[in-house]
């Protein structure tokens, strides 16, 4: 509206200065561009309209940003849109009356690209809300903890996103190469705990550089990104692995990231050795011992990348340990027809129970306990309403697991506990950070409630 008014009075000010026979022609040129300036600002109405109609429905399910996710500072902003079309995940943020919001906050992932394109500097990158803190141990810019020669990269500090959690494997892998004493001595340069995104990333750059070094990881290649369902959609962005150079994938299948990942493996020859647990760390006075279930090494450094989700959160309710339950979806075929609960609201959840529901002769329950799912993506969530209205699912929202049984499950659900015949339960709760390990180790954690 600003600009408007001072659109006329720049008009006015023409008109006035100029004789009767000229102001015609002097209308005719300036005809064209109040009509395009019309145009604009009806499209950027109706643009401010959708992205307010869909806050308001985002704010209605109490959707909330998992991850990292922008904040903007409103004396800044100038409402120009880049932050808009800088995110690769679209209709994550919108343009409300000339400026920027976050509309539509569960669909965001943290990739900062909104950040990185803002011309004012607008935007800061937060972790957690006023409503749901998130606990993160505590890291300087080069990465290293409070404790000097322990580094933590990729989940573990925030960084769910895959092209983020690669390239602060490889920066966390450039400090700790400047660090004195590297390349001396007897004990290892640096181990590495974990072979995701970013302990493959930081095995890749320490092969790379000849450093002294072993990456263990307790169960395979990729991590987390491994135990993901068969076909699962994996939004990532172009990134660069040491060795093998530049990977182009943005939305790919977890099938084809493993696949990239084995082959750049067996190409590169970088060793991992599998099955094998870190237990303990111990500082010593020019390093530290690093115990596994396996061996015990000394060395320099270390490097945590073992993501947030190595610990499950359970449900602590009777019959939790039954063999039929478990916390993560690898394939949907092996519920064929099998009655199977599913418990979470999240996108892990949605993606386990309508993947299974199209497995043929499943039925499926899922149980979550908030009023609707905050934190899951539109699509997912359309899914299982499509699954709802065929008679595939069975949603219980505002409803807790009361016991698990080898044939049945105890579900409250409007005031009464129903029991159902059930195969299997799948518990998507998300994971629970390793404080008390940390802890052990002298790392400092602190909790986010909405800030950088």
């Amino acid at each position: 509206m600003d600009g408007l008014l001072q659109f006329l009075k720049d008009l006015f000010f023409l008109l006035s200065i100029n004789s009767a026979e000229d102001i015609p022609k002097l209308l005719a040129y300036l005809a064209p561009l109040v009509i395009t300036w019309t145009i604009f600002r009806r499209i950027k109405r109706k643009g401010s309209q959708r992205s307010t109609e869909k806050m308001q429905a985002a704010a209605q399910t109490g959707a909330e940003p998992a991850t990292l996710h922008p904040i903007i500072d409103y004396n800044k902003c100038l409402g120009c849109g880049t932050c808009v079309t800088a995110c690769p995940e679209g209709d994550v943020l919108g343009i409300i009356n000339d400026k920027a919001f976050l509309v539509n906050p569960s669909h965001c992932i943290g990739h900062g690209a909104c950040k990185a394109a803002c011309p004012q500097d607008a935007i800061t990158l937060v972790f957690g809300t006023a409503r749901r803190g998130l606990d993160i141990p505590v890291v300087k810019p080069n990465f290293e903890t409070n404790v000097p020669g322990i580094f933590i990269a990729g989940e573990l500090g925030g960084m769910g996103l895959i092209r983020n959690a690669i390239e602060q494997g490889r920066q966390a892998m450039d400090y700790i190469m400047k660090k004195p004493g590297v390349g001396k001595g007897n004990a290892l340069d640096v181990v590495i705990v974990g072979a995701g995104p970013a302990g493959f990333a930081a095995s890749l750059c320490a092969l790379k550089n000849r450093l002294r070094f072993v990456t263990i990881e307790q169960d395979s290649l990729g991590g987390t990104v491994a135990h993901f369902p068969r076909g699962k959609i994996v939004m990532t962005a172009p990134a660069e692995l040491p060795i093998y150079g530049k990977v182009n994938f943005r939305e790919t299948t977890k099938e084809s990231i493993m696949a990239l990942w084995q082959e750049v493996a067996k190409k590169t020859g970088v060793r991992i050795n599998y099955m094998e647990r870190m237990e303990n760390i111990t500082k010593t006075d020019d390093g530290f011992i690093l115990e596994t279930n396996k061996h015990r090494y000394l060395t320099k450094n270390v490097l945590l990348s073992i993501g947030r989700r190595g610990t499950p959160r359970t449900l602590d309710v009777p019959g939790e340990d039954l063999p039929k339950v478990t916390y993560s979806l690898t394939d949907p075929e092996q519920y064929r027809n099998q009655k199977v609960l599913v418990v979470g609201g999240g996108n892990s959840a949605l993606e386990a129970a309508h993947s299974i529901a199209d497995e043929p002769g499943t039925s499926v329950i899922v149980s979550y306990r908030g009023k609707a799912y905050s934190r899951a993506a539109d699509k997912n969530i359309q899914k299982i309403t499509d699954h709802e209205a065929a008679g595939r699912i069975k949603v219980l929202l505002e409803s807790e697991i009361q016991a698990i049984k080898p044939d049945s499950v105890e579900i409250s659900h409007g005031g009464k506990v129903h029991r159902f015949k059930n195969d299997a339960v799948i518990i998507c709760a998300g994971g629970v950070l390793p404080t008390p390990m940390l802890k052990k180790f002298g790392i400092e954690i602190e909790t986010k409630f909405g800030t950088a």
